[in-house]
């Protein structure tokens, strides 16, 4: 610790109980604390050193909170809590529970506080509201304002997806699965002829190949960004098992310009890569070059492959579903992501949709986060 920064607290029987019980006052004044949150708030004190004001101030600002609004009344939260009372103790080692909420008052946030003869008028207002990632979680990514735009982008940012998995010729040990004769018998040579213990195998496990063709043309550009940014979340995290692609009025593969670490960056060379941006859409001459390219050179072999489009179809359908039936073919599993399915009174009427329906597996709303980390619990599970 730095001869400028103050301690935090002295130490205590249990300073996990009152940093938890910091937390259980930032709930109470508005925040979204969630028990992941709580468990990487201590995660990261464990790396930091407890004792000191400001490393403990800023691993609950970057770990606890989750929207601009919640800033202050962290701020406010984090000086009455960790505040030295009399005696040059700290509120932490003075109580184990939070304190009364007098640090601010709790209120609707349609009321109005400002009411003559209000004895408490003076007492700061933390308006208790939903929080505004939460609310951001379920908005249709086409409606979305500059500043949730920005809000999205670190969002998905903190997507963790996990990769599918699928079995190998090869067996390994394992509790599970056949009995190993071979190391079993070679134990019992050891133990001079005697079995004490069945050992087994099961078939390893190797990731899953997946592919993301992403339609780019006029129509899907309220969506193209945000889905983009997932595309790149999902190439970083398994750069070896994961194509990407762009659809429009021709194919273009992005892959490599998605694996770039900084999201931004990886966009922006996408960007330049691609040709067709915002323009038509022939969905049947794409999947047949991709098909033909890619797919049966072993691309899309026994891979989970999804499609992010809308389906309008400038083309023949009749050549869409063709393609789509030699997709299926090759692949484990297709989904069709069309950001409308997510949409009251939506029907899956357009020429594409109602080409490929026959052929998919999954038909998925992909127009907000939360139906795109339904996305990831798909592809996790297929």
């Amino acid at each position: 610790m730095t001869s400028t920064e103050a301690p935090v607290a002295d130490p205590v029987a249990d300073p996990v109980e009152g940093l938890v019980g910091f937390t259980v006052v930032l709930r109470s004044a508005g925040l979204s604390i969630t028990t992941d949150r709580v468990a990487t708030f201590l995660g990261a004190l464990d790396e930091l050193d407890v004792t000191s004001r400001m490393q403990t101030y800023w691993a609950g600002r970057l770990t606890l909170c989750s929207d601009p609004d919640d800033l202050p009344r962290y701020d406010q939260a984090f000086d009455a809590w960790f505040t030295p009372q009399e005696g040059g103790r700290t509120r932490v080692s003075d109580e184990r529970k939070p304190p009364p909420p007098k640090l601010a008052a709790l209120t609707p946030s349609t009321e109005d506080s400002s009411e003559e003869g209000d004895d408490d008028r003076e007492t700061p207002q933390v308006h208790a509201r939903a929080s505004g990632s939460e609310v951001l979680r379920n908005r249709d990514l086409a409606e979305l304002t500059p500043s949730e735009r920005e809000h999205l982008r670190r969002l998905l940012a903190l997507l963790r997806p996990e990769p599918p998995t699928r079995p190998t010729r090869r067996r390994s040990p394992s509790r599970h699965g056949e009995a190993d004769p071979a190391r079993t018998l070679r134990a019992a040579l050891r133990n001079e002829g005697e079995v004490r213990q069945l050992y087994r195998r099961d078939h390893s496990r190797r990731p899953r190949k997946i592919v993301l063709l992403v339609d780019v043309s006029g129509s899907m550009e309220p969506y193209a960004d945000a889905l983009l940014r997932f595309a790149h979340v999902v190439v970083r995290r398994s750069p070896q098992a994961v194509e990407a692609f762009t659809l429009g009025t021709r194919l273009t593969r992005v892959t490599r310009e998605l694996r770039m670490r900084d999201a931004d960056r990886a966009l922006a060379a996408a960007g330049r890569a691609i040709p067709d941006w915002s323009g038509g859409t022939r969905l049947g001459e794409v999947m047949r070059a991709f098909v033909d390219r890619w797919g049966q050179r072993g691309a899309a072999r026994r891979a989970v492959v999804v499609v992010f489009s809308d389906g309008w179809e400038r083309g023949e359908t009749d050549l869409l579903g063709v393609q789509m039936q030699r997709l299926a073919r090759l692949a484990h599993k297709v989904v069709w992501i069309n950001p409308h399915a997510g949409k009251d009174g939506y029907a899956p009427v357009q020429g594409g949709i109602v080409a490929a329906l026959p052929y998919l597996d999954e038909l998925l709303a992909g127009h907000s986060l939360a139906t795109l980390e339904e996305l990831l619990e798909v592809i996790r599970d297929a």
